[in-house]
């Protein structure tokens, strides 16, 4: 019998969990982060789905190989997947990936640099389980765009980049809470669905592969709730650092948020990220917003990939 172990610390960030893997991985060779990523999807899939899927993993988990830095400028570099396939960036990830950093006592409270396959973060330790997260460059794309569905008719929204495309939508005549979680889900997986029977797409062709729902918050000192779909069909837990971030880009292109002011935004269950932003310099009409949010260490375990398992590469999608 041979089996491959691969050392893991599971955490969770506002209730989304994350997977970091330590060690055990392939080899990716060298090369930027995005050369890493492309060898780790086209030739090293079956391990991504080893470490997510079922029976070791779940639907809701994302995971972060942690991986040393391509050039001296970075602390670490981080490939972020899910159960079905590679993510861009993911905020509480990242969030979630320097909890576990501060948890092994590789880093100290204080700026972080991360090199992500979509553009250079720098998080900071905050202590306690507090970290802020400066993400990539954010954008709104299109405004008002509308999607006929099959199931709702006709649903319109905006499409921005926050490190992955989001279609977000306020029109949708649902409520945003943990009772509602089946009806939101069937909501947006026919928006994301419909999306793209009809070929609406991010800039440059780029998947729209989550799909943000907004409503009032539940608690006043709040400013917003959301409910996002993830690319695998999960919902996120957690209000979704990636989509705060592409939700922040719009309200400042509306002129409804300054750069400076706080947006706290609330997820489906109750957890609260605090965001603000400032214009990106390089790039007129985008915000380069910090997420701030807290992560837990939930396990620290060792996975074993045993070969003679029939269920050694995950069950399926």
């Amino acid at each position: 019998m041979t089996s491959k172990r691969v050392p893991i610390i599971d955490s969770h960030t506002g209730g989304e969990p994350t997977r970091v893997v330590l060690e055990g991985y392939p080899d990716l060779g060298s090369g930027t982060i995005q050369e890493k990523a492309q060898r780790f999807r086209s030739e090293h899939d079956s391990f991504r789905s080893a470490i997510i899927q079922e029976p070791r993993g779940n639907d809701v988990l994302v995971g972060a190989l942690l991986l040393p830095p391509s050039t001296p400028d970075f602390d670490a570099g981080v490939i972020f997947f899910n159960n079905v396939g590679l993510l861009g960036m993911c905020g509480h990830g990242t969030i979630g990936l320097v909890a576990t950093l501060a948890y092994l006592g590789k880093i100290k409270p204080g700026p972080v640099r991360l090199e992500t396959t979509v553009g250079p973060v720098t998080a900071q330790w905050m202590g306690s389980g507090s970290v802020e997260v400066k993400n990539v460059s954010s954008y709104r794309y299109r405004e008002n765009v509308k999607v006929s569905t099959q199931r709702h008719g006709d649903i319109t929204g905006d499409i921005a980049w926050g490190g992955n495309w989001f279609f977000l939508s306020h029109a949708h005549g649902r409520t945003i809470d943990l009772n509602h979680v089946e009806a939101l889900t069937d909501m947006a997986w026919d928006i994301r669905q419909s999306l793209n029977h009809e070929n609406i797409s991010g800039e440059h062709g780029g998947e729209i592969d989550h799909v943000e729902l907004f409503g009032p918050p539940k608690d006043p000192k709040n400013h917003g709730r959301n409910f996002v779909l993830c690319p695998g069909k999960a919902y996120d837990r957690s209000p979704c650092g990636t989509g705060t971030s592409a939700k922040l880009a719009c309200l400042m292109a509306e002129g409804r948020v300054a750069p400076g002011d706080v947006w706290r935004q609330e997820s489906v269950t109750g957890s609260v990220f605090e965001a603000s932003g400032e214009m990106d310099p390089d790039r007129p009409g985008s915000v380069i917003p910090t997420i701030k949010g807290s992560a837990y260490i939930t396990s620290e375990a060792t996975l074993i990939l045993d070969q003679q398992d029939p269920f050694l590469f995950g069950i399926p999608v």
